[in-house]
């Protein structure tokens, strides 16, 4: 999402903190997200970069060294939520930080693809190991189109509230890819938090702005968490970057975003510019 290009637009743009409706968002801010009021930074280190098929940018450019390193540095910096998913191949990245980082001290979002009862079992068990931790944070079903998702993943979807009450997992939600299925998601009483494509220009969205932010307003006036991605549309948003950065800080729909850095730099330069 972040490339080479977009680190000189930043260069040359001026570094001026952006403000969304006369109030000072910052990346670092703690946001407590949904119902299960789960704390983390309204910034979040994401992994999924051109990700699938358990790869992605930062985990084939960077390693397990240099994504724990990123991880640190956010962490350093004040941003304690970080993204990973099973199709990203993110999980013993986020494993090996712990090392350096307290688990409690972060909030580990996932994500899967299990639509039975047997395969959100053993993804769960294979995740907790992967990761080396005892309970995950966030759990979402993973890129969900079908309008009928819910009827699709009902086994999937009672293991994880199962999971929830022994305290496996802290809370639950979808990610969505289409706008059918965002539909269902705002409206949905298992859906607790919703990962959302949204930008100014409606670049890889599931419609335009203005719908998908009717159909979030909706979600929130239900009471969910809704997290924001492909803020910067892919990179579609490269020579955009402010202008990507105030549309999302200015959405109160959004509680936090995700984006996925590369290296030191560009993240340095996403804290500075957000604030």
């Amino acid at each position: 999402m972040l490339r080479r290009t977009f680190i000189h637009s930043l260069a040359a743009a001026a570094a001026v903190p952006l403000r969304a409706s006369g109030t000072r968002k910052h990346a670092n801010d703690v946001v407590a997200l949904g119902p299960a009021k789960v704390k983390l930074s309204r910034l979040a280190m994401g992994t999924g970069t051109r990700g699938g098929r358990a790869s992605s940018n930062q985990t084939r450019q960077l390693g397990i060294d240099g994504l724990s390193d990123l991880f640190w540095y956010g962490y350093d910096n004040g941003l304690t939520f970080w993204d990973s998913a099973d199709s990203y191949g993110s999980h013993p990245h986020v494993r090996h930080a712990p090392s350096i980082v307290k688990r409690e001290k972060v909030t580990i979002m996932t994500k899967t693809r299990a639509r039975t009862a047997d395969e959100m079992k053993t993804d769960l068990d294979r995740f907790r190991k992967e990761i080396n931790t005892d309970y995950l944070d966030i759990v979402l079903l993973h890129a969900r189109t079908s309008p009928r998702w819910d009827e699709e993943a009902r086994g999937a979807m009672d293991v994880l509230s199962e999971a929830k009450e022994k305290g496996l997992v802290r809370t639950h939600g979808i990610s969505c890819h289409s706008i059918e299925a965002l539909r269902v998601a705002a409206r949905h009483p298992w859906v607790e938090v919703d990962l959302a494509r949204l930008n100014p220009i409606g670049s890889h969205m599931d419609a335009d702005p203005a719908t998908v932010i009717s159909v979030l307003k909706e979600m929130k006036a239900n009471g969910k968490g809704i997290i924001g991605m492909k803020i910067l549309g892919e990179g579609d948003l490269r020579n955009r970057v402010d202008e990507a950065l105030r549309f999302a800080l200015a959405q109160d729909v959004l509680d936090c975003f995700t984006i996925g850095s590369e290296n030191r730099n560009e993240l340095a330069d996403l804290i500075k510019r957000i604030g």
